[in-house]
């Protein structure tokens, strides 16, 4: 493995690669790495291959075993991350639990203070946001869940670093000292103006001394924040840290102290009750049949299929709510994989800083897993997810698809992705053009989807409820005829529709239904699998 590879996994005075490690997962993570530090989250083969050191014949090999996982795209040249790969997040945070119990807290205290909240946890020597409650303005905050930020450049920092060990500190001087403008931390603006060390040990004497810490101007000028930590009543250890984050046109950092720390506080009063009283977990089901699948893929992809990277992926997901920690015989279990394959893949892991020693001989994973490809694509939207998809579909039946939400009042529907062909004659609607909800099938889908059903006629609706999607023949528009399902969010609810249109001379009726509307509920599932994935800790903006 090229050296640059090794560091870009673990650049941060780790020990020497172990013997037993898996080479290809070594060098998947750091594809999935750079790809997360790219903008936008894609780069094209060739800057992997430049940004990795790898050889370009392992680049082409590793990202087309993360397409097969669902984990990337490609398209030509370029590689993009993929709203499936935040299952791997998903199942640190759901083993944390954290986002679970308190993110309703910090959304309501957002909400009743009119400021960004946020909740964070220690990562060695950063912090790195499980939640964000961001307030929508002009000028807004741009850090998303999984970020991480040097501790000595945050409110939460001084709170972590009070329960700092000696190879703690040692290992913050290390990087200080090797990093001086933390370029490491893609998050954060280059540092401009350097502090002393003995600057962060004062913070850290004070905010353990007063129980609580701020943050004035220490990211960039204008930004504002204070913290209080959230202490697990078990241990009584820093779980994570709640925090008010403001800028200086709205609050100095004593204002914010003196107006909203009080509140804080409260907040995370009680959010400490909360943690108490919680019941345990129930454990959701495993994955299953993944060893199954990977050996599958490979029989059909042959070379191109790297299996150790796809099976050493899996033990990732074996984690989650209920499963915070487990030994190897647990994670073999759970995955199908052999104990001596599973074994291998946690000792990459732990290498990486992905999973470390947990009590009882388990491992556990680390806030560091948030690492691969959760910041990007923590701000997916719906049209960014379906874009794909329509794109697709429409390559398949060779008509224009679409996808659409319904306006606030019910009244319209509003397009918000579409993909076309190459015909002459094809439906040419463009994203953000609105029309009336009933008079089309994607209206009727949606207006299907609403509980009260209010303002349509309701055996129409009754039908379009029962047949699971709705058909206009030319009532739009002479000569346009259309079929159209519904898109439901994780929790069953309709948040959008796509459909397929075309000029009614190239398809009957029956044909849309035998023909094309297989197609169409192929993709509304293709669709509905990322949506479910990437709402499970994230807002998923319908447009």
């Amino acid at each position: 493995m090229p050296a640059n590879t090794t560091n870009a996994v673990a650049r941060d005075g780790a020990a020497p690669v172990p013997d037993e490690a898996v080479a290809p997962l070594l060098r998947g993570i750091a594809v999935l790495r750079r790809l997360t530090e790219a903008d936008g989250g894609a780069l094209s083969l060739s800057g992997l291959e430049k940004a990795t050191g790898l050889a370009r014949s392992t680049v082409d090999r590793l990202t087309a075993t993360l397409a097969r996982v669902g984990y990337v795209r490609l398209d030509g040249r370029d590689v993009s991350l993929a709203p499936r790969l935040m299952e791997l997040g998903n199942a640190y945070l759901a083993a944390l639990r954290l986002p679970d119990l308190l993110a309703a807290r910090a959304d309501a205290l957002a909400d009743e203070l009119d400021e960004s909240v946020s909740l964070a946890v220690g990562d060695r020597d950063g912090i790195r946001f499980i939640h964000q409650a961001t307030r929508r303005r002009a000028m807004s905050l741009s850090f998303r869940i999984g970020d991480l930020l040097p501790a000595e450049r945050t409110a939460p920092g001084p709170l972590f670093a009070a329960e700092w060990t000696p190879a703690d500190w040692h290992r913050w001087h290390r990087r200080r000292a090797a990093d001086p403008e933390d370029r490491d931390f893609p998050a954060v603006p280059p540092r401009e103006h350097g502090t002393p060390d003995e600057d962060f040990e004062r913070r850290t004497e004070r905010a353990a001394r007063d129980g609580w810490a701020l943050d004035d101007q220490l990211i960039e000028p204008g930004l504002v924040a204070v913290s209080v930590p959230v202490r697990d009543p078990g241990t009584g250890r820093v779980a994570c840290v709640a925090s008010v984050v403001s800028h200086t046109s709205r609050h100095t950092a004593p204002d914010l102290r003196a107006a909203l720390l009080p509140r804080l506080r409260a907040a995370v009063a009680a959010m400490e009750d909360d943690l108490r009283t919680a019941p345990p977990p129930e454990p959701g089901p495993p994955p299953s049949g993944l060893a199954t699948w990977t050996g599958a893929s490979k029989q059909e992809l042959g070379r191109e299929f790297v299996e150790s990277l796809a099976r050493g992926l899996t033990v990732l997901t074996a984690f989650g709510a209920g499963r915070p920690a487990l030994t190897l015989t647990e994670v073999a279990k759970a995955t199908g994989l052999a104990r001596a394959t599973a074994r291998r893949a946690l000792i990459t892991y732990e290498h990486a800083g992905l999973v470390a020693p947990a009590p009882d001989r388990a491992f556990a994973l680390t806030p560091r897993v948030l690492s691969l490809g959760f910041p990007p694509l923590s701000r997916t939207s719906l049209p960014e997810i379906a874009q794909p998809h329509l794109t697709a579909l429409a390559g398949r039946v060779h008509e224009s698809a679409a996808l659409a939400v319904l306006s606030e009042t019910g009244e319209e529907i509003q397009y918000t992705a579409r993909a076309s062909t190459g015909r002459v004659l094809s439906a040419r609607v463009t994203v953000g053009t609105r029309l009336p909800a009933y008079a089309t099938a994607l209206g009727r889908v949606l207006l299907a989807g609403r509980p009260d059903g209010a303002g349509t006629p309701s055996d129409v609706l009754r039908e379009v409820r029962a047949r699971g999607h709705a058909l206009v023949d030319e009532e739009l528009e002479a000569g346009l005829r259309a079929v159209a399902v519904p898109v439901r969010d994780r929790t069953g609810r309709v948040v959008a529709a796509v459909n397929v249109a075309m000029h009614a001379a190239r398809r009957t009726t029956e044909e849309c239904v035998t023909r094309v509307l297989p197609e169409l509920r192929r993709t509304a599932d293709l669709i509905e699998i990322e949506l479910r994935v990437a709402g499970r800790f994230c807002r998923v903006p319908a447009v």
